[in-house]
């Protein structure tokens, strides 16, 4: 596995931390949200989106707004295979809603391909 690029997204006190991941089995998908988990300790959801050997997982480990699918759809959109994007966000005290939540996780995942 290896980190290709990384964001940092602020939308009304929340903070969005994404990662693109180039990845070679499944297995390492547990030792990045693992990774992510020791880093953004203070996060409450790690969403994350894989596509591998044309296969596609999707996680919004609990948020609102169905993110995970958000960022599928980025993964495609870039035709992207074997690759990981994940996105863990740390409340800000301000709900955003769903359209809210899946804008904040899309723009935050974006920036991996606009940098």
């Amino acid at each position: 596995m290896q980190e290709i690029k990384s964001s940092k997204l602020i939308v009304n006190k929340s903070k969005f931390f994404g990662h693109l991941y180039q990845i070679n089995n499944i297995d390492e998908i547990k030792i990045l949200i693992n990774k992510h988990k020791k880093i953004y300790k203070k996060a409450n959801h790690h969403c994350y989106t894989v596509i591998l050997n044309g296969e596609e997982i999707v996680k919004n480990d609990g948020e609102v707004g169905h993110p995970g699918k958000v960022l599928l759809q980025i993964l495609k959109k870039h035709q992207l295979n074997n690759h990981c994007i994940i996105v863990s966000r740390m409340f800000g005290g301000i709900k955003l809603g769903p359209s809210g939540v899946a804008k904040a996780f899309k723009n935050c995942a974006n920036q991996l391909f606009n940098q």
